[in-house]
């Protein structure tokens, strides 16, 4: 089994909801409270596993706004894991979720700058690193409907751009949108192949032709972008 998120930018309108409700499951969930530094001060900031980033991609009058969620990929080869000196980073076998053992981290950041998605955080107040978790004490909850057994960012999108399932199963939700949709990874090159994958906008019906040429098939175009974000 290989879990995971599929996330549609074409219909992630960056409203947040998903940042709101993770936050709201892993501060009452098995992770304790996730600190926030200075909640009504001028810059508030604060410990959250999902960041939504807004791009411009391409040039009028073919430019699209994309909002790219960013969160754990949960990397099939996790370098976080390999950098951690205290083993308190792991991926688990029967799910391939990468967790962080609160009792092991030391807080050194090592894996912090291992990681080329920007996917953890230090929680100051614990001293020890902290990250998307997949909602592992959520999914496997039987006292929960089938139906609830999902991550709290799946369930609260308003737009359903966000799915969760197995990658493993080839007939699940996620492998056949992925199978459909040309789904990718974010900078596969790095040779961590990311479990996640993002759906790449549609083409607009009608788009204008710059000088008369032809227009590179979208979703050429959308991975050459892709592979260029900077989350840092």
């Amino acid at each position: 089994m290989k879990l995971g998120l599929v996330i549609d930018l074409d219909t992630c309108v960056g409203c947040h909801a998903c940042v709101v409700s993770c936050k709201q499951w892993n501060t009452s969930g098995t992770l304790g409270a996730l600190t926030d530094y200075d909640p009504y001060g001028k810059e508030p900031n604060g410990v959250a596993f999902n960041r939504v980033r807004s791009y411009e991609v391409d040039e009028y009058p073919n430019n699209k706004t994309v909002n790219m969620p960013m969160s754990c990929m949960h990397c099939e080869t996790a370098e976080c894991v390999t950098v951690c000196p205290t083993g308190a980073s792991f991926k688990r076998e029967e799910d391939g979720i990468v967790l962080v053992d609160q009792d092991k981290c030391m807080g050194c950041n090592l894996c912090s700058w291992a990681c080329p998605y920007g996917a953890r955080e230090l929680d100051q107040a614990s001293g020890t690193m902290k990250k998307c978790t997949l909602c592992v004490d959520r999914i496997y909850d039987m006292e929960l409907s089938e139906a609830e057994r999902q991550p709290a960012c799946v369930l609260t999108c308003p737009t359903r751009a966000r799915h969760f399932g197995d990658f493993d199963d080839p007939d699940s939700n996620v492998s056949v949108l992925v199978r459909e949709r040309n789904g990718l990874q974010s900078m596969p090159e790095l040779g961590y192949n990311p479990v996640n994958h993002y759906l790449p906008p549609r083409p607009k019906p009608n788009a204008p032709i710059h000088d008369g040429g032809q227009l590179e098939p979208l979703t050429d175009r959308f991975k050459k972008w892709l592979n260029k974000v900077v989350v840092r």
